[in-house]
């Protein structure tokens, strides 16, 4: 798993900014396609995110911390593909299990890791 490289900067509800390309794979359909032009591409069950996405970390009463950056960047890409109608938002639970994923991958504990889970499950569809 390739780690994110970013820096903090607290610009209006962005706390995050990327500084180099991050892909990975999802759990999304190998044909959906979606792209914000410069950001984002979605294409070939991979997510590429470019450097200078802009990005609020972890949502609700948490913090951030090295387990969920990598994940909450991802999650974020993914529900703003969906924000923007760039795909259906019919994939958001797909999105909240990669969250979850990533989570796990990058050592967060599997209670702390599920309390996220839930949290997006029961109010994820407030930000798309």
């Amino acid at each position: 798993m390739e780690k994110i490289k970013y820096k903090r900067i607290n610009k209006g509800k962005y706390k995050y900014e990327l500084l180099k390309k991050y892909s990975c794979k999802t759990n999304l359909p190998e044909n959906l396609i979606g792209v914000v032009v410069g950001y984002i591409r979605l294409k070939n069950n991979e997510i590429t995110i470019y450097p200078t996405y802009q990005w609020d970390g972890a949502s609700g009463p948490t913090w951030d911390d090295k387990t969920n950056m990598r994940g909450s960047l991802v999650h974020d890409a993914l529900y703003q593909l969906m924000a923007e109608e760039k795909i259906d938002k019919k994939y958001r639970k797909n999105a909240d299990d990669l969250l979850y994923k990533h989570l796990l991958e990058d050592g967060m504990n599997p209670f702390r890791a599920k309390y996220y889970w839930i949290g997006v499950r029961a109010a994820g569809w407030i930000f798309i």
